[in-house]
This record gives C-alpha cells, sequence and structure tokens, in this order.
C-alpha cells in the first residue's frame, strides 16, 4: 500500500531563523527615521509573523494610516539594507533545522512548503543566502495572502500540493501559526524556541522544544 502524500509547511521568522536582529534593527530605524518612538522590542517581537501592514496597525495604531504606510517603507528599506550588508548572518538558521529539512526532504512521501509573513523578495533571498532553493515545493508569502491567522497560505499550499488537511502539518513559534492552522483544519506544532512565550501557543497539536523531537511529534500525529 502506497503511503499518502504528506505536507509540512514550516514558519520561518522564530521558527528557522533567528532574524529578531535584523527584525528590531529595522524596526528602530523606521521609527527613528519619522521621529517617533520606537516600540519596546518585547511589542516589536510580539508581531512577528503578521503581513507587515497589519503588523505596523498594531505597532503605530495612534498614528494615521499614511504615517503607517511611510513605517511600512522604511522598515522595507532598513531591512533590506542590513540583510544586503549582514548576509545569511542577519538570520541564521536555527540549530538542527537544517538537519531537520533534510531528513523530512529525505522521505518520499513528505513534501516541505514554506508559509511565512515575509515578502516574496525576502524569502527568496533568505532562501538563496541559506541554500534551501531545493528543498521547498510550496512558498506562501505575505504579498499574495491575507495576514495569518487567515487560512489562506496553508489552503493555497494543500491546493498546489493535492495534500488532504489530515495529512498536512503547520510548524511555527507564533499564536498566529497555531490559529492559521486550526483555521486551515490542520494539525499545528508549535516550537518553543521562537518569540512567542510557549504559553501562548494555544491550541497546538503538540509543541517541541528542539528539531530534535519533530519527528516523534509528527509520528504522533499521523499514527
Amino acid at each position: 500500500m502506497t503511503a499518502p502524500l504528506r505536507l509540512v509547511l514550516f514558519d520561518v521568522d522564530g521558527t528557522l531563523v533567528d532574524s529578531q536582529g535584523s527584525i528590531v534593527a529595522a524596526m528602530t530605524a523606521s521609527f527613528d527615521a519619522h521621529s517617533l518612538p520606537v516600540p519596546k522590542r518585547d511589542a516589536i517581537l510580539s508581531i512577528v509573523g503578521l503581513s507587515l501592514p497589519v503588523a505596523m496597525a498594531r505597532l503605530a495604531s495612534e498614528h494615521s494610516d499614511t504615517v503607517q504606510q511611510r513605517l511600512v517603507d522604511g522598515y522595507k528599506q532598513a531591512y533590506h539594507a542590513h540583510r544586503l550588508e549582514q548576509g545569511a548572518a542577519s538570520s541564521p538558521l536555527y540549530p538542527g533545522a537544517l538537519d531537520a529539512i533534510e531528513a523530512l526532504h529525505a522521505v518520499p512521501e513528505i513534501l516541505l512548503g514554506v508559509a511565512t509573513g515575509k515578502s516574496q523578495r525576502g524569502l527568496d533571498a533568505l532562501i538563496e543566502a541559506h541554500g534551501l532553493e531545493r528543498y521547498f515545493v510550496t512558498r506562501q508569502v505575505a504579498d499574495h495572502h491575507p495576514s495569518k491567522p487567515h487560512p489562506s497560505m496553508i489552503d493555497t499550499a494543500r491546493s498546489e500540493t493535492g495534500v488532504e488537511a489530515a495529512n498536512t502539518v503547520m510548524i511555527g513559534d507564533t499564536q498566529f501559526d497555531m490559529d492559521m492552522a486550526r483555521a486551515a483544519g490542520v494539525a499545528g506544532i508549535g516550537v518553543a524556541w521562537g518569540y512567542h512565550e510557549r504559553s501562548a501557543l494555544n491550541g497546538a497539536t503538540r509543541v517541541i522544544e528542539t528539531f530534535d523531537q519533530l519527528p516523534r511529534a509528527l509520528d504522533d500525529i499521523w499514527t
């Protein structure tokens, strides 16, 4: 009997890569450029995973739409400049991430994908910087979808790969990822090393402390 196709979707920031330095630096530069008080670090990290306009609306809720858009544009410019300056070092892979990706990729019935609040440009640059081009068969980004936790990214990834909801898992570090998984009717695995506290990962099917625990968590969900 042929094993069914499985789909494993990864969030990026706070799950595969530790990009908090770049995110905080770019947000700080954008607010500074407009002579506005910079949000606290915890506040900035709390919105990671949301699409940038939605994130900025939360961080700068007291400012007009026009100011928020200027902050979005300033963030994009600052983040791009930081990435060009730092390269892969601006968003290093978490320990065990590459090994986990390679191990899953080696299983014939498992397909890998990404569902991220990053832009297409940002994701493509990150994947190229870390040499991950061959691993992900579906890449869902903020440019083409409503912000998490809307299920559009997962629904589209499933549509592109033809994988059933019961055979799909979303892996992420934020409540937005777990809510998106639930909205799409798929299992969610929370990771404890990211930007939201473990206690905030409500609705996660499993929570793992290290990438070493991922195979067992997937087995538990699929058996």
